[in-house]
């Protein structure tokens, strides 16, 4: 051990007794046990409404589907083309046929349903959260968790004034793997941690122009490369649009026609609706990358760059984007977007990558690894035994990051959840802070106590929209 209490690369290589002892000094996630068992109402059926149905939506139907003794009594989407195909696909995996709704409102006002899933457009998650609190609905809610920096904040007042479970949708918290590299992190694993660097390369398809209206085609296979079959889009006609509830799906944005570029997936890349990459796949590397550097606050210096290069289509937000952001302590995070075609850093794409005194670890997807020294000797990593693991989350054998949420929800207790609101609202801020960097073209200062910019006027008109009676987020919560 080295004078100054830090673990050598040596011994990490070469004793696990070190690990352990590491561990036990520093690895939060490992020192507390927590009790399983059969906690009072732990057997209670818990009913369940997926809100949003197309792609993602589906995923959360998987997974309740393996969480024992959770129904799913209701489907909402304004879309009813969706219908047929998703409850009986729902049917398939938990045999019982759900019901269907266009307008989340009715859920809320349901008293069978305990809890909401959320899979809906960016701009719809802080208003559907918000609502279903005060209906006394828990939450679960996708990434990013909000549209702009102050929704975010109204989302846990909103949980905490309703006394609602809300969980967040980086299930990266309740990953094995990703929790054993957090906790090495966080142990001294790689010296002292001054930096961190957030990866999202996905070459993403030309998405054209639309005109306003009904339309008949989609992207072609070449345009999509066959990396995207979210994005394939059947016609959208006049009979299919019949069934759009469009005024509903606009929600809290303001008033404009339709178009088949704003609508299923394409919304990710206009302001109104999305948040880019940045705030699309970017929340989840956001979230290990300030997990990882322990860092519970805002930054304070954010400096974004990039553009929309190479193609000519209806997208607003840059294909390319570079975010850099400074702590008050002087520690850094990175972030970038690569939306071309483009190399991997190390083996990682879409991942993360973290650097230390001592070495520095590569999380790609659920496996991480550790390199240590001038040589890049390989160290501790997800293919590695004889080192001590950390806990698993609760319910995590039962629906991974849904059963997580199902168990806190059957315990009253949302300390048990792994990616509670309040930690969830701090990640998806990165993104937006990024993107306010972004739209006003050159570096920002953040007030994290105040979440205001600093003597910023033009800034902080980007902290909070206006939106559309009566899809409307209250000052007062």
């Amino acid at each position: 051990m080295k004078q100054d209490g830090k673990i050598t690369r040596r011994e990490f290589l070469g004793r696990s007794a070190v690990w352990t002892a590491g561990m036990a000094a520093g690895g939060t996630l490992a020192t507390r046990r927590p009790v399983y068992g059969n906690p009072q109402g732990a057997n209670d059926r818990v009913t369940i409404a997926v809100v949003g149905i197309r792609n993602r939506g589906s995923r959360h139907i998987e997974g309740y589907a393996q969480v024992p003794n959770v129904r799913i009594k209701t489907l909402v989407d304004i879309d009813e083309n969706l219908y047929p195909n998703r409850v009986k696909f729902t049917e398939n995996l938990t045999g019982a046929a759900p019901g269907t709704a266009y307008d989340v409102r009715r859920v809320y006002d349901d008293p069978e349903i305990d809890a909401v899933s959320i899979a809906v457009p960016n701009h719809w998650h802080a208003l559907a959260t918000v609502w279903a609190c005060q209906a006394g609905k828990h939450v679960y809610v996708e990434k990013p968790v909000s549209h702009d920096i102050w929704e975010g904040r109204k989302m846990v007042e909103a949980a905490r004034r309703y006394d609602r479970i809300v969980q967040v949708g980086t299930q990266s918290r309740s990953s094995q793997n990703v929790r054993d590299a957090i906790a090495f992190l966080h142990s001294g694993g790689l010296g002292d941690i001054y930096m961190a660097r957030g990866l999202c390369i996905k070459d993403r398809p030309n998405i054209g122009h639309f005109p306003d209206g009904p339309s008949d085609h989609g992207p072609t296979e070449d345009q999509l490369f066959g990396y995207f079959p979210e994005m394939v889009m059947y016609p959208v006609d006049q009979a299919y649009l019949n069934k759009v509830h469009y005024d509903i799906w606009l929600g809290p944005a303001s008033k404009q026609p339709f178009n088949r570029n704003c609508f299923h997936y394409n919304w990710h890349w206009h302001w109104k609706f999305g948040n880019g990459d940045i705030g699309n796949t970017g929340p989840h590397q956001f979230d290990i990358a300030r997990w990882g550097l322990g860092k519970d606050e805002h930054p304070v210096k954010i400096r974004s760059m990039g553009g929309y290069y190479v193609y000519d289509s209806d997208q607003e937000t840059p294909n390319i984007q570079t975010a850099l952001y400074e702590y008050a302590d002087g520690k850094q995070l990175e972030f970038e977007v690569r939306g071309l075609f483009s190399n991997s850093e190390s083996e990682v794409r879409i991942g993360n990558l973290f650097y230390g005194s001592e070495g520095w670890m590569e999380i790609n997807g659920g496996n991480w690894q550790t390199y240590f020294g001038r040589k890049n000797e390989p160290g501790p990593g997800s293919e590695t035994n004889g080192f001590q693991k950390a806990d698993p989350s609760p319910g995590s054998d039962q629906g991974g990051h849904f059963g997580n949420f199902i168990t806190a929800i059957r315990t009253g207790d949302r300390s048990l959840l792994t990616a509670e609101i309040e930690e969830g609202h701090r990640s998806t801020a990165l993104a937006h802070l990024a993107n306010v960097s972004y739209r006003v073209g050159r570096e920002v200062q953040f007030d994290g106590l105040a979440e205001r910019f600093v003597d910023d006027d033009q800034a902080n008109a980007l902290l909070r929209r206006q939106y559309r009676d009566p899809f409307v987020i209250p000052d007062r919560v």
